[in-house]
């Protein structure tokens, strides 16, 4: 029997094939979790028998998902994951990332109605995230453990290019028996056609907040329209962000955004954040003045709103932090043909350039102690994370490995600090919309490195300082192509 009534992001709730014991999928709206019960013989041969929450989707799309069981169960080969399935009969044709209870984990998959099973298993076993990607005839999937970043376990091409039914399942692999399994951070995301040019087709926006401790990630405010970049007000109980050169606030209690006044500074771009004693908003905008160049110019204004007042006068200059006390900003500026990372007094004067390699420096931020200048570098190769001490003096290497990392942002207590990360394939000094990103944490003390979140996104994501003032949350940006309420 098909439930059409919504769990979240799905409406259709499906008992698929003859089983004996019913299943049942609800949602946490706090939480935004689904806990999915089923039972079933197997889901495998030339019939299934499993429990489903789906929706139907059409064209290429992704989707994510975090799971575990719940209990030591019954049968070693229950299972849980994602699927995408032609139809609701049990001799179906579909493709799945399953995850067994023994830890195997494989891509199932029937190539037409009634036909068997097969499957590529994959190296990993017992992970804690997969990921299914349609692109044409393609399906892909891949996974991780909790903690580490995705890699492609399978791919094959099966005709599932019609609108078809996604979402996760469960099956116990025992027809008297139920196994129950929770699913977090499931995420549907439609990436860009090929060869869209994300500037000039922006895609809908999702603003998530993340428990750095937890993983968990809940969307609490999505757009049709482009927003980016959120900073966290010091008082916990709202967010800034950019949208179509304006600054929005939202409240989180009413989760409705507004306008905030900047007066006639109204093409502000990305690079915007709050002073650390809360009074004072930097704003990066574009700038057209005579006899000078073009282009993006920082201003200061009182967080509530008013007429900003002009820091910088030279462009392109983007603001990306403020020191402790409130009395410098720091920048990354184009200055004869290069960019690296300036510093000028808050009420403007003159600017002093605090890096000088060949190349991309870009991202600065202040540590809360003020002792160090965090900011990212294309210097060793790749773009990653370095820090200087604030007369830029001391320059060091501080994130390894061959991702290219942007936008360091230290938490409150200083102890670690979490960044965004693009896979190898992107240039080094490029940081496009359109792309699967991670969120990363490195701990400041040991360097150990864990992946946080998996998302469509880049620029605009996480461009400025956005920890909650008790260090326990950080807000983001994720974009899709599709409905961006899931």
């Amino acid at each position: 029997m098909t439930v059409r009534s919504r769990e979240g992001a799905f409406d259709i709730i499906e008992d698929v094939g003859s089983r004996r014991v019913p299943g049942s999928t609800t949602y946490d709206p706090h939480r935004q979790t689904y806990t999915v019960t089923g039972g079933g013989e197997n889901l495998w041969g030339a019939s299934d028998e499993f429990h489903f929450a789906a929706l139907k989707v059409s064209g290429d799309f992704i989707l994510t998902a975090e799971g575990e069981f719940k209990g030591k169960g019954v049968n070693a080969h229950r299972k849980w994951g994602i699927m995408f399935r032609r139809g609701l009969d049990g001799s179906s044709m579909y493709a799945d990332a399953a995850i067994h209870g023994d830890g195997l984990t494989s891509l199932q998959y029937r190539e037409k109605s009634g036909a068997e099973t097969l499957e590529v298993k994959a190296a990993v076993t017992s992970p804690g995230i997969v990921q299914l990607e349609r692109a044409g005839k393609a399906v892909i999937m891949r996974a991780a453990k909790w903690g580490g970043a995705l890699v492609e376990t399978g791919r094959v091409t099966i005709d599932l290019s019609a609108e078809i039914f996604a979402g996760l399942f469960v099956c116990s692999h025992e027809a008297a028996v139920a196994e129950t399994a929770v699913f977090r951070n499931v995420r549907f995301d439609v990436p860009a056609a090929e060869g869209t040019d994300g500037d000039k087709n922006p895609s809908p926006s999702r603003l998530e907040l993340l428990d750095v401790d937890t993983g968990i990630r809940r969307i609490v405010y999505s757009s049709a329209g482009h927003f980016e970049a959120p900073n966290w007000c010091r008082d916990g109980r709202s967010l800034l962000f950019n949208q179509e050169g304006r600054i929005y606030t939202l409240a989180l209690d009413t989760l409705k955004p507004k306008v905030l006044d900047t007066g006639r500074v109204t093409a502000n771009n990305n690079d915007h954040g709050i002073s650390f004693d809360g009074k004072s908003l930097a704003l990066s905008s574009h700038t057209e003045q005579a006899g000078r160049k073009a282009g993006s110019q920082i201003y200061v204004v009182s967080v509530n709103g008013g007429e900003p007042v002009k820091i910088t006068d030279q462009a392109p200059s983007y603001w990306h932090g403020w020191s402790p006390d409130g009395t410098t900003l720091v920048y990354c500026a184009e200055r004869e043909g290069n960019f690296d990372v300036w510093a000028i007094g808050a009420q403007g004067g003159r600017e002093t350039r605090l890096t000088t390699d060949p190349g991309l420096d870009d991202g600065p931020e202040y540590a809360p102690d003020g002792a160090h200048i965090y900011f990212n570098s294309t210097r060793s190769g790749r773009m990653k994370i370095w820090r200087m001490k604030p007369d830029g003096s001391g320059q060091a290497q501080v994130s390894f490995d061959d991702y290219n990392d942007w936008f360091a942002h230290v938490s409150p207590d200083g102890k670690r600090m979490l960044y965004v990360s693009y896979p190898p394939t992107v240039p080094a000094a490029s940081h496009p919309r359109n792309q699967r990103v991670m969120i990363r944490e490195q701990d400041l003390g040991s360097g150990k490195v864990r992946v946080l979140a998996h998302l469509y996104g880049g620029q605009g994501t996480m461009n400025v300082p956005s920890w909650s003032p008790d260090g326990k949350s950080v807000a983001f940006v994720s974009y899709t192509y599709g409905k961006p309420e899931i």
